[in-house]
């Protein structure tokens, strides 16, 4: 049944976007439409716009007809998770003015630069997509304030399968593909937080070129993740830090406070690169020089889909010895140790330093050491 009309702008002007939060657009009518009197900024801070109101502006959006009702509750489902709610507005067509509705903010924000539907679409389109996937995937078991809080998870787990698209080499292992390779006979998500657990009955290529026999398969689903061990070249120094990690808690370990690189959850949008240089100065008030990549690796790819990002940094550690520092906002409490290389070497072959990017990191060192102590 067709029930109304609606006037978007912004993001789900964007088809592939508003595809998924419409559940498909069989039945649907999209016009170009104008809105009078307002213009549309990026919000500051943020990848989405606001629209700001000026009298000699206006904001070229769609006009959605059609609409079913359910359409419109997942509309309402997804923009009430960003505090957006309908209400009455006349847009102008080709055809003459329509009244219908549009989505309006219950929180204020502050503009920034003029927005642009395709530069945020080349900038954010596909990560949107991806977080959108997800995020409908919750219509009908949670709310829009429970959405609204998963959101930023989301967004990071979204981030991870965007980047996943850009795959590594297959020169070795099979060249085989999720599309043709895998059949995936039912997916569920039992339970969704800061991570989510997802678990699948399906079947794989073998390879004698046939399919396996259905299997139930289960993984945790995070973001991806940056370490970066800071090196003082001219010292010969290295900086682990020391935190509680509820791993080796919940695996038992009677002492989990670990030894580890500096480490962080890649933003969505984020540069992994920035993501080494902002976490340094939030874990150890440290500002790094030059980046070294080590590797791009998965630490336990039988059952967990993080994939993490490894550097070696050039730094300054003098003065850094015993600091404690971390987000107040996040309860972190990380403290920094700054030891000789041979030192570090010993903790990484007793498995006091039994991180798993940790050691990959370190014998990348050694085997580098000597170039970055005289580069010449």
């Amino acid at each position: 049944m067709n029930v109304g009309s609606m006037f978007l702008f912004g993001t789900l002007c964007h088809e592939p976007l508003r595809r998924v939060v419409l559940g498909g657009d069989a039945g649907v009518s999209v016009v170009s439409a104008r809105l009078e009197g307002y213009a549309a900024h990026w919000v500051t801070g943020a990848d989405y716009p606001m629209l700001v109101e000026r009298d000699d502006a206006e904001t070229i959006g769609v006009l959605v007809t059609g609409l079913s009702e359910d359409h419109v509750a997942r509309l309402d489902f997804f923009e009430a998770g960003f505090a957006y709610d309908p209400v009455p507005v006349r847009v102008e067509t080709d055809n003459g003015p329509v009244e219908t509705c549009r989505y309006v903010a219950s929180l204020s924000a502050v503009p920034g630069a003029p927005w642009v539907l395709s530069d945020w679409a080349d900038l954010h389109g596909a990560l949107w997509v991806a977080a959108a996937q997800e995020a409908m995937g919750y219509y009908g078991e949670i709310t829009p304030d429970e959405l609204a809080q998963r959101l930023p998870t989301i967004r990071l787990r979204a981030g991870s399968r965007v980047r996943a698209q850009t795959t590594a080499p297959a020169t070795l292992r099979s060249d085989n593909h999720v599309a043709d390779d895998v059949e995936i006979t039912k997916a569920r998500r039992p339970y969704a937080n800061y991570f989510t657990l997802e678990e699948h009955d399906l079947r794989f290529r073998r390879f004698d070129g046939s399919f396996s026999q259905e299997v139930n398969r289960a993984g945790f689903v995070g973001g991806d993740a940056v370490t970066v061990l800071p090196y003082d070249p001219k010292a010969d120094t290295v900086l682990l830090v020391e935190q509680f990690r509820m791993g080796p808690f919940l695996r038992g370990d009677p002492n989990p406070w670990m030894l580890e690189p500096i480490a962080g959850r890649v933003d969505p949008g984020e540069a992994v690169e920035t993501t080494a240089r902002r976490e340094a100065l939030e874990e150890a008030g440290l500002a790094l020089g030059k980046l070294h990549y080590v590797s791009g690796h998965y630490p336990s790819p039988g059952a967990v889909t993080e994939y993490v990002y490894a550097y070696v940094a050039e730094a300054d550690l003098a003065g850094v010895d015993g600091r404690v520092a971390g987000l107040v906002s996040e309860a972190e409490n990380i403290r920094s140790h700054v030891v000789s290389f041979e030192r570090f070497m010993d903790l990484v072959a007793s498995d006091e330093a039994g991180v798993g990017p940790l050691v990959v990191s370190a014998y990348w060192l050694a085997l580098n050491r000597a170039r970055l102590r005289d580069p010449a």
